[in-house]
């Protein structure tokens, strides 16, 4: 039987108590030995979890130091708000340890650097835990074009659109303790600041790190209203967020080139009304498309015309099917236990990190990624405060996405598509 991996897991608000119970709890190799939270109700929340799903207890602890000091642990969950991640990233990477850092984006590009020559310094890997690398819509598009249905890759679109108004900032105002740690940055920042959910898997259509790379960026941010506009009409017209100062734009637009010719446009849309949620998720070729808007994949040898053809209007489930990636096609012959809208992509990638802990190879979301993805803020509010100028985007490899070493191939490779049947996913 594989040893058990040791965690300890550091930041249990609604995201990392979400993730430590509906997934890492629950994997028969792993063993939480820690929860770390300053929080004493969030701390015997998450003892109480992970106790009844593994029937393990976990030391509850306040001081994330008490982790980095134990040699038993192989692994950490850096799941705090997005202020000071890296940071701690870097700390649990000197100590020796494989670490899992949430998504989001830096204050500043030195983080960015650090994180990569912590990574170069120490050997220690470390992955952003981006889950929708891991979504089925995305592990299809990377088995298309690997199969070259799309040709020349030439235009991808990506946003994270999402009203946060009701379902994340004002959804405990009414109790104590701090509000939601978004807040605060919107108030004092402006920026693209939450990217990673559509260029992460972007990034790997793309190749970047591995033979192609962002040259430019620009961004650009509408002024801000949706936050003081609902607060108005919610808490009344003399609240205190109604009259709270933004900074953060209600729509912000990022273009991002390629070395190799290709453009990225982001979009991100938080705090406004809409329709529904969206990661506009698109990738244009010479030959075919995916087009998450219109839930459609079509390529030219299909026939018919790509803008009217009835026959491709709403086709996704169908070649969902016919070009499933073997990742997804063993989750579902393997079983499902559905725990919200997350459930695929939340556990491929959480156990894409633990087997790179028990394996010791490199994780599939490397240093060089997360320090791509998380430049994207200090970049953009650059931008933005340029008005609009481009601004260069830094190799953070220096040089050497152009001839670097294959990733290791295995099932959760986002650089190749594995097929492993005999290792099970759950």
């Amino acid at each position: 039987m594989t040893k058990k991996v040791k965690v300890g897991y550091i930041g249990l608000g609604r995201r990392g108590l979400g993730v430590l119970l509906r997934n890492v709890a629950k994997m028969k190799d792993v063993e939480v030995k820690y929860v770390c939270d300053l929080d004493d109700s969030r701390l015997e929340e998450a003892r109480a979890g992970v106790l009844e799903r593994s029937g393990h207890e976990p030391i509850m602890i306040k001081d994330y130091h008490e982790i980095l000091r134990d040699p038993e642990v192989d692994a950490v969950y850096v799941m705090i708000g997005w202020t000071g991640r890296p940071e701690m990233a870097i700390e649990c990477m000197e100590a020796g340890k494989y670490t899992a850092v949430e998504v989001g984006c830096a204050d500043n590009l030195d983080e960015c650097f650090a994180l990569v020559e912590a990574y170069e310094r120490t050997g220690s890997p470390v992955m952003m835990l981006e889950n929708c690398c891991y979504d089925r819509r995305e592990m299809v598009t990377y088995n298309i074009v690997d199969q070259g249905l799309l040709g020349e890759i030439v235009h991808c679109t990506g946003a994270y659109m999402h009203n946060l108004n009701e379902c994340e900032f004002f959804k405990d105002i009414d109790k104590e303790g701090p509000k939601h740690y978004r807040l605060p940055l919107y108030r004092t920042r402006n920026c693209e600041n939450y990217p990673t959910h559509a260029l992460g898997p972007l990034s790997k259509v793309l190749r970047i790190n591995k033979g192609n790379r962002f040259t430019k960026l620009v961004s650009v941010a509408s002024k801000s209203r949706g936050i003081n506009a609902y607060a108005a009409r919610h808490f009344g017209a003399d609240s205190e967020y109604a009259n709270m100062e933004f900074k953060q734009g209600d729509i912000v637009d990022t273009l991002l080139t390629c070395e190799n010719g290709v453009t990225v446009h982001l979009t991100l849309d938080t705090t406004l009304p809409r329709s529904y949620y969206s990661r506009d998720f698109g990738v244009r070729g010479t030959v075919g498309f995916v087009d998450e808007a219109r839930q459609v994949i079509w390529f030219e040898h299909m026939g018919g015309h790509s803008c009217i053809a009835e026959s491709v209007v709403n086709n996704e489930q169908e070649m969902f099917k016919k070009y499933e990636h073997p990742l997804y096609r063993q989750y579902f012959e393997e079983g499902i236990e559905d725990e919200g809208s997350h459930s695929s992509m939340d556990w491929l990638v959480n156990r894409a990190f633990i087997e790179a802990v028990q394996k010791k190879i490199n994780t599939p979301i490397d240093a060089y990624d997360a320090a791509v993805w998380l430049a994207i803020g200090p970049l953009s509010a650059r931008s933005i405060a340029e008005g609009g100028t481009a601004v260069d985007f830094p190799d953070f490899t220096r040089g050497k996405y152009l001839n670097r070493e294959p990733s290791p191939r295995c099932k959760y490779s986002l650089d190749y598509i594995v097929d492993e049947p005999e290792t099970p996913i759950h």
